[in-house]
């Protein structure tokens, strides 16, 4: 067991753990990579965790994720837990992609917003992903007209504040 998959690991899903000090130890690309390999971690708390820390980390520090591209779509396609795609959604605009790459992650996101399927959190934050890598936000009205209309406060609020960032640009 490496060093911050110990860090990571305990029994509570609704629990960051020790995501904090995973942070604090992440220097180097070295080190990130090391953290990103536990997003295939079996133990869904690691993976899960992992993702989170990965995704505070890349708030300031983008350019960990360069490498990592092809595998994060690669999360995307796979994934099926919640905490885990929530992570995924913010991740997604971050990374650096060619043409192909952005239509697959805008098709993901859009997927995932609109699947009532998936939490409410996965689908905010889909929602804001896709909204963060759309070129022309008109695109996106009649869609978020649609998910309006299903009248899901957290969604609604959402919406609301990308139209009123859409008003401002």
């Amino acid at each position: 067991m490496t060093a911050f998959e110990e860090l990571l690991s305990g029994s509570n899903l609704r629990s960051i753990g020790k995501v904090n000090d995973v942070i604090s130890r992440v220097h180097t690309q070295h080190d990130f990579d090391q953290l990103f390999n536990l997003l295939y971690n079996d133990d869904r708390i690691v993976a899960m965790r992992a993702a989170d820390a990965i995704e505070k980390i890349t708030v300031q520090d983008r350019e960990f994720l360069l490498k990592h591209s092809g595998q994060i779509l690669s999360l995307c396609r796979s994934a099926m837990n919640k905490e885990f795609k929530w992570h995924l959604a913010q991740l997604l605009p971050r990374l650096f992609l060619n043409q192909d790459q952005l239509t697959e992650a805008r098709l993901i996101l859009h997927n995932w917003a609109a699947n009532k399927g998936n939490s409410r959190i996965v689908r905010v934050n889909a929602l804001q992903g896709l909204f963060d890598l759309t070129d022309n936000k008109e695109d996106l009205q009649p869609f978020l007209t649609g998910l309006e209309e299903e009248r899901v406060p957290s969604i609604n609020a959402r919406i609301r504040r990308l139209n009123k960032l859409t008003g401002e640009l």
